[in-house]
């Protein structure tokens, strides 16, 4: 018998509603499971104003102790640099058993047997003073000690480093929290539109796709709100770990941020960075490391002149004939003169190296200067055009509001249709969130500014 054709499109509908509601049933429940476990963990509000966050962030976080660690080593490498003007001493005692002497003839064959005190020991202590190396030691702490202030440099910029990443952070935070208040009065004014909108829908004024519309409408700004949420819970988690506070707190700004901006053109902010950005500082002392390192590298062409004094005690005594069970005590002083006859010709291409190494120090120095300045020059463009940008929002902004309001009233005496209701709305929303972003994004150019000259 054939089969009939509408009844296997039923069957296939019922398998298929069958299957819907399975999924239905199994995003529900995962739906009911994930936000439990999202929130299983109450974070607990944290009031936090920029410079308090500054301050946290500059003692708790752990690049800064690092490089603190490496400051207080590069001043233990001067301190360790300096004894090298101190005169070097060694102290050396022995004990041994001495055997008894073969006597053999020149064919080998044995004489005698020579008997010797068995028990032997020696004391020595000596004693040097470099006196001349063609200043070996005074360029060794020297270069200690731009070693040393290298790393505090590197300390001063990876300080501003952490204040801008915590600017950063903070601000991002702030956005969101703004975010959510316009979705949040947006919402508002959307459950009274929806409110109007069922009372229309009483009256037999409009259909139940319009109420549907509505109820959509204020359903995807709670879904923004939740996401907006949970993006608040991950800033604030990652900030408190810079900020070494724990990590079940939900950092909230307490501070309208309000910054007086200091006019300055460009070229007045290229020239502050010249001058003072701790890259730059960085650059130029790695040269005068590199000039230093020539230096040090001559010093091996000359010869070393050193004072040694020593005082030795030997017992037995074998230079006699008996051997005596005796102690024989000497001392000695004088001068000494040392030179690797060798660096005469190998110093020279280590010099040329050393060379080489400073002046390519060199390049990389204009090289950072050219970085900072197209830096700066970009971040004073960018900044320039947020401000303007944030004038433009505030005006779409405006412009928005007047148009929903009126579209509003268009569509509550029917004079408008429900998608220009939810285009003007949209509209309003965006604006506003545009607005709030741009505002945020001045004051972060702003500081981006700043870092790009060495204030932040």
């Amino acid at each position: 018998m054939g089969s009939n054709p509408a009844v296997e499109t039923n069957q296939l509908i019922k398998i298929k509603r069958m299957m819907y509601s399975k999924k239905s049933f199994y995003l529900g429940i995962i739906l009911l499971i994930f936000p439990l476990t999202l929130f299983s963990q109450e974070l607990s509000p944290y009031q936090l104003s920029l410079e308090k966050a500054i301050e946290m962030g500059l003692q708790n976080h752990q690049q800064l102790k690092i490089a603190e660690m490496q400051v207080q080593t590069g001043e233990q490498q001067v301190t360790v640099a300096k004894l090298q003007h101190l005169p070097t001493a060694t102290f050396s005692a022995n004990a041994f058993y001495l055997g008894d002497a073969l006597v053999l003839d020149t064919d080998w064959s044995k004489l005698q047997t020579v008997e010797m005190p068995h028990f032997g020991n020696t004391y020595g202590i000596q004693a040097s003073q470099l006196l001349y190396k063609g200043g070996v030691i005074k360029k060794s702490v020297e270069m200690a000690e731009l070693q040393q202030q290298l790393a505090a440099l590197n300390l001063t910029n990876n300080i501003q480093d952490i204040k801008f990443l915590i600017i950063s952070n903070y601000l991002d935070i702030v956005k969101l929290i703004n975010q959510l208040q316009v979705v949040e009065q947006n919402k508002t004014l959307a459950e009274q539109l929806l409110a109007n909108i069922v009372n229309l829908y009483d009256e037999d004024m409009v259909t139940r796709n319009e109420v549907i519309r509505a109820e959509l409408q204020i359903k995807n700004l709670n879904q923004a709100m939740l996401t907006m949420k949970h993006n608040h819970a991950i800033m604030s988690n990652r900030l408190s770990y810079a900020l070494g506070l724990p990590n079940d707190v939900l950092i909230m700004p307490t501070e309208d941020l309000h910054v007086d901006l200091i006019e300055r053109s460009q070229e007045e902010y290229i020239n502050i960075a010249l001058q003072e950005h701790p890259g730059l500082w960085m650059s130029e002392k790695n040269v005068e490391i590199a000039e230093k390192n020539v230096d040090l590298t001559k010093a091996n062409l000359f010869p070393s002149i050193s004072l040694f004094g020593g005082y030795n005690m030997q017992r037995p005594l074998t230079s006699s004939t008996p051997v005596m069970d005796l102690y024989n005590n000497t001392w000695q002083a004088g001068i000494s003169l040392n030179m690797n006859i060798d660096n005469l010709y190998k110093s020279k291409q280590k010099v040329k190296l050393s060379r080489l190494q400073a002046a390519t120090s060199q390049e990389a120095l204009v090289y950072a200067q050219q970085n900072v300045e197209t830096g700066v020059v970009a971040a004073f463009l960018k900044f320039r055009e947020s401000q303007q940008q944030m004038l433009l929002m505030e005006e779409a902004k405006l412009l928005a509001s007047e148009n929903y309001e009126i579209v509003r009233a268009k569509y509550l005496n029917q004079l408008a249709i429900t998608a220009e209701m939810t285009d003007a709305s949209n509209a309003k929303l965006q604006s506003e969130l545009e607005y709030s972003n741009t505002a945020i994004n001045a004051l972060f150019q702003y500081y981006n500014l700043l870092k790009a000259t060495g204030r932040v």
